[in-house]
């Protein structure tokens, strides 16, 4: 038996089956409930966050014979042979493939035609933005005053490159990333219906790895699964992200704003052998610097318990206590100058460790002006170095 992806087979067939976007999906079912139909739309955003999907599924409604409440019934003729990729009348155009004006003026021509099998004519172009400037000018006036019977729908990752005559004859939708939380919900669900185990840890892992985009998560757990033999092993995913479980982040933390020189050279020493993701270390460090932040801030007594939701050990409180609001300024600076810094340095590892050891290095935290002064110096060396890279290309 063909084994089916998990991005293909979960894809969204309905407007309720999208994730994440719900003021989108509002405006288009309620378009279609008023009978305020347009005659052309762009869907734009980063990738894998449901544009495509969007666009067909915006088809299919079109096109339904037994449109409900602005969704698809996804039992009549048309809904199936859309889903099943067939339908005569949904024509999808690559824009990345069909960049030649000669290409668009051969799609257009037959657009004065009335639809074969469905009740609109609908062209889905994809990536739009990579079509040439003569392609949307050929496009332009079509576009503009389409015949009835058709209906455009474009999407892209690049909005900008869209030029404005374009994106104003359309029904401009921003598609936003998906947060932790939505994609986290979205694969539970999906491996309790495909009845696969999976510990929760292992989860909000990929659902942190996936950077708010669906189809990546999809995509990583299907290798999860694959090496996990078919269960979603949260040790075996942290292996395969060269991931640091956050009880070590917090304790590196901890470890660098207490001075503590023994236990980071002793980590330094420990990590030779092993695959991290180092970039992904300096980040955590700054999530946990982050949150320490956050908690000076706060009344303790009014947020404590929302904090522990988080934070099940108590040492978080006793760390941001120990600690001086100028030090987790000047050390979060000091990361963001290590991650600018990481791709210039001989290996990742190198220059992770080098940004540990700079926070190590400092001396003083008391005084502000101090801590601006080198900063800035900081910030101004990593551009300078920037600057000469890009100048030897």
């Amino acid at each position: 038996m063909t084994h089916k992806i998990l991005s293909k087979k979960w894809r969204p067939q309905s407007f309720h089956e999208i994730t994440g976007q719900h003021f989108v999906v509002k405006a288009l079912k309620n378009s279609l409930i008023l009978n305020k139909i347009h005659q052309a739309w762009i869907f734009y955003g980063t990738r894998g966050i449901g544009k495509t999907s969007l666009a067909r599924i915006l088809a299919k409604s079109l096109n339904c014979i037994k449109l409900s409440q602005g969704e698809p019934c996804k039992k009549c003729s048309h809904c199936k042979a859309i889903e099943k990729g067939n339908f005569i009348d949904l024509i999808e155009i690559d824009g990345a493939s069909k960049t030649k004006v000669e290409d668009i003026k051969e799609i257009l021509e037959n657009i004065q035609y009335s639809p074969i099998q469905g009740l609109y004519k609908i062209y889905l172009i994809d990536e739009v933005h990579m079509l040439s400037k003569h392609s949307f000018h050929a496009l332009l006036k079509t576009l503009e005053e389409p015949p009835k019977h058709v209906k455009f729908i474009l999407a892209t990752t690049d909005i900008k490159k869209v030029p404005e005559t374009i994106i104003s004859r359309c029904l401009s939708f921003s598609l936003k990333t998906l947060n932790e939380t939505e994609i986290f919900c979205h694969i539970k669900n999906i491996l309790k219906q495909e009845n696969i185990e999976y510990e929760e840890k292992g989860i909000k892992i990929i659902a942190e790895q996936s950077k708010g985009s669906i189809r990546d998560a999809l995509n990583i757990l299907e290798q999860a699964i694959a090496i996990g033999n078919g269960k979603v092993n949260s040790i075996q995913i942290f292996q395969m992200f060269g991931i640091i479980e956050n009880k070590i982040i917090f304790l590196i933390t901890q470890s660098l704003l207490l001075r503590d020189f023994k236990y980071i050279l002793n980590f330094i020493q420990k990590t030779k052998d092993f695959e991290i993701n180092w970039k992904d270390l300096l980040i955590n460090i700054m999530k946990t610097i982050h949150q320490i932040i956050l908690i000076k801030h706060i009344n303790h007594q009014e947020k404590k318990n929302d904090y522990d939701k988080y934070h099940k050990k108590k040492t978080i409180f006793n760390l941001a206590n120990s600690c001086h609001m100028n030090q987790l300024h000047l050390y979060y600076r000091i990361l963001i100058v290590g991650l600018k810094e990481i791709e210039l340095a001989p290996t990742q590892k190198i220059g992770a460790e080098m940004t540990l050891l700079r926070i190590l290095n400092i001396k003083n935290t008391i005084f502000y002006d101090t801590i601006q002064c080198y900063t800035k110096n900081l910030f101004d060396s990593s551009i300078n170095n920037h600057k000469k890279n890009y100048s030897k290309i």
